[in-house]
């Protein structure tokens, strides 16, 4: 598999760590989205979006690719179902694919540089105002949700698609300088998330493209 990344993309992120939680040998290919490679001919031939995560896989005929991190989290959960990232009930899966939903939906998004950066464009002052909104929200309808299931994870006891989901968020909430304190939950399901080898090997920090202070 060849896996196309950027160190600090958190779309990008959720499939490393599900690559490390299950194990698979990857040829991962940083992409330099703060350099523009993204929107260069040779990307968009593999991703017309000009967006990582990009996923390479070969089944045994010739080469397919797969692009948005819920895609290949579901492509890899279909292909490599041990260790799983989903519960074993329905009810927990389909509240673990919620979660990851609503972080990946309604959260994430309105964080993006191109999202920001277009409302500037078209004149709407304080941007990021309208970022503050909706992550603020939808962190707290998170916290809200994850009240219901979280154990030491966000289902029970075991890592799911939510908590891939949920690091990378409260990563970059981080970086936005948001108070967290707000959502405890969360912070707990995240720090027992952080002790974990996969999620230390997937960390922003421990990437081959990672500048060398973030190391």
């Amino acid at each position: 598999m060849i896996f196309y990344d950027y160190w600090r993309s958190s779309s990008a992120w959720r499939v490393r760590l599900a690559l490390h939680w299950k194990g698979l040998s990857f040829d991962r290919r940083p992409v330099n989205l703060a350099a523009g490679e993204q929107h260069g001919e040779a990307f968009r031939a593999i991703n017309p979006m000009g967006q990582v995560p990009v996923l390479r896989v070969d089944e045994g005929g010739s080469p397919e690719l797969i692009t948005q991190s819920q895609a290949i989290l579901a492509y890899l959960e279909d292909r490599f179902p041990s260790p799983a990232l989903l519960p074993t009930s329905s009810w927990e899966r389909a509240r673990a694919r919620q979660m990851a939903e609503m972080i990946t939906s309604a959260i994430q998004p309105y964080q993006n540089l191109a999202f920001t950066d277009y409302l500037a464009g078209i004149g709407v002052g304080e941007p990021r105002r309208v970022t503050r909104h909706f992550v603020e929200n939808g962190l707290a309808a998170l916290e809200r949700t994850a009240l219901e299931t979280a154990g030491t994870f966000l289902i029970g006891g075991a890592p799911s698609v939510a908590d891939v989901c949920l690091v990378p968020q409260l990563y970059t909430a981080r970086r936005f300088a948001f108070d967290l304190a707000p959502f405890p939950t969360l912070l707990r399901v995240e720090a027992a998330c952080a002790a974990l080898p996969a999620f230390k090997a997937a960390h922003p920090d421990a990437q081959s493209d990672a500048p060398s202070a973030s190391r």
